[in-house]
């Protein structure tokens, strides 16, 4: 049962490594595995006496802080379930997301949030704020008692055997062509899912990491936090509780990082800064992973060329608890530029409509079934019905296996641009355009056309001091691109809309760029 849930994982982990590093804050504080255990367990206790019951969704608005961890992992140990938001959530933003939940408790930090604090006001729901102000102390957790008086008393924490399938985490997809669903992900789901990611990577007591990502997004949470405290491995949280490119790599020195993962909007951010204010030295990294959006070939190896690390691009989404696919360390395989990988721990097929496998090479919908993928969307059935079909989960992805089971990404269903019949690829466009030297930001996207139904555009951020044109963006794109692939029109511009965790959804740059009434429908 023990590596069947998420917390038996943890639990063995900090058994097994006590007075390893867990988690640390750059030159503030540092955990043992061993004291963090003790915290998690005196903050779940805490939380079982004020009334949280084994099923109540507690919502967490934090920075990237210790006690979003242990607050995190103190939630699922008592058998609630954890929600963490996005602490730059506007107020009817913080009540939807709340009442959507049906969130029970909010936990802040000491600091207050005071967007948060008037949603859950307004809906009803107790507050509590979480302070550690030293590594020997406790945790300041302030709790009403009776949060939920749906039994008039208290469960005591020693009476709550965590199960693998208790649901411990609920997420929400991020919404690009609807509505954003909830996904509710078990402690199974968890645990397997940091079991492949550990498996792939060789995740060990020797690595460590500095989070760039924010821990309200699966990517950060599961794949850099959770994968390495089920490893024994070392966490550095970043002082300002975010991702900042000025102290990224003396952090990473600092804790003898051995690997970090991100999104391709924070690769270029440091690119760019390795350009113009190169660092004396950067530490040996086993490897460098990518993840959450596509990354073009021209990026990657930049990367390699820059860091001196094999760069790994992987494929992940929230409802398979994160990761999918990915390239394999040099030791286990090659590692494709343009490919996301092979499938790790799940199985995959790629489906035509008819639910029919498709052969090598011949693209159709990824779909994927395994330990890791959720049940379903909450209170959705129109959504299941459509993403589980022929027992299978549907990504929305168009996509190709190669001979050698490697899996090729063509776009989102939705995202793909259908020029007069064409379909178009975004994801080919974007790595023709990030190919030339002086351009480096780009991506493409398609807008109602009344001739072709749709056509093609583009928006570019070229490199530091370079004087780039449309024309210039044109005729690379006409010498590498077939012709009815050439971006129509090409905006150039010093930034990209992005979201909270740096993703950039081509539906949100072409409402941006393309005046509302021309706007494209929400996912072309």
């Amino acid at each position: 049962m023990e590596g069947l849930t998420l917390t038996g994982v943890l639990r063995k982990a900090a058994g097994d490594f006590p007075s390893r590093r867990a988690i640390s804050i750059s030159g503030r504080l540092e955990l043992s595995y061993a004291r963090l255990h003790q915290l998690v367990d005196a903050a779940a206790a805490r939380l079982a006496d004020a009334g949280v019951l084994p099923d109540d969704v507690v919502a967490l608005a934090f920075p990237n802080t210790v006690e979003l961890v242990i607050v995190f992992l103190a939630v699922i140990r008592a058998r609630a379930v954890a929600a963490p938001l996005n602490p730059a959530y506007t107020k009817d933003e913080f009540v939807f997301y709340l009442s959507d939940s049906e969130s029970k408790l909010l936990v802040i930090n000491a600091e207050g949030n005071a967007a948060a604090e008037a949603a859950a006001a307004e809906l009803g729901i107790p507050r509590s704020a979480a302070s550690l102000p030293d590594a020997s102390g406790t945790l300041e957790l302030s709790l009403p008692s009776g949060i939920t008086a749906a039994t008039g008393t208290a469960l005591p924490l020693d009476t709550r055997v965590n199960d693998p399938s208790d649901v411990a985490l609920f997420l929400h997809t991020s919404g690009s062509t609807s509505r954003p669903k909830g996904v509710p992900l078990t402690q199974l789901n968890l645990a397997a899912s940091v079991k492949n990611i550990r498996s792939v990577y060789r995740l060990s007591e020797a690595d460590s990491t500095v989070i760039v990502l924010p821990l309200f997004h699966v990517h950060g949470l599961v794949a850099a936090l959770l994968s390495s405290l089920s490893a024994g491995a070392a966490v550095v949280l970043p002082a300002a509780g975010r991702f900042s490119a000025s102290t990224f790599w003396t952090d990473m020195r600092a804790s003898g990082a051995t690997w970090y993962s991100a999104v391709p909007t924070i690769h270029q951010i440091l690119l760019d800064r390795h350009a113009t204010r190169p660092e004396p030295a950067y530490p040996e990294l086993r490897f460098i992973r990518s993840c959450s959006a596509s990354l073009a070939p021209a990026i990657l190896e930049h990367l390699e060329a820059a860091f001196g690390a094999p760069v790994l691009e992987a494929y992940a989404m929230t409802e398979a608890a994160h990761q999918m696919a990915s390239n394999p360390l040099p030791e286990d395989g090659p590692r494709k530029p343009g490919a996301v990988g092979r499938p790790t721990g799940l199985e995959m097929a790629i489906l035509d409509e008819e639910g029919a496998r498709r052969p090598p090479n011949v693209p159709g919908e990824v779909c994927i079934r395994g330990p890791n993928v959720a049940k379903g969307y909450k209170n959705n059935p129109e959504a299941n019905k459509a993403a589980f079909a022929f027992g299978w989960f549907h990504t929305g992805d168009v996509g190709f296996l190669d001979a050698d089971g490697y899996l090729h990404l063509v776009g989102r269903i939705k995202e793909l641009i259908n020029r007069g019949g064409e379909k178009i690829s975004p994801i080919e466009v974007d790595a023709v355009l990030l190919e030339h030297p002086d351009i480096a930001q780009a991506v493409a996207f398609g807008v109602p056309d009344d001739k072709y139904g749709e056509e093609i555009n583009c928006a570019v951020i070229p490199r530091e001091g370079a004087d780039m044109e449309e024309a210039e963006v044109l005729r690379h794109c006409r010498k590498n691109l077939a012709a009815f692939k050439v971006p129509k029109r090409v905006f150039i511009t010093d930034s990209l809309p992005k979201t909270a965790t740096g993703k950039i959804q081509r539906r949100i740059v072409a409402e941006f760029f393309v005046p509302p009434a021309k706007a494209p429908r929400a996912g072309a």
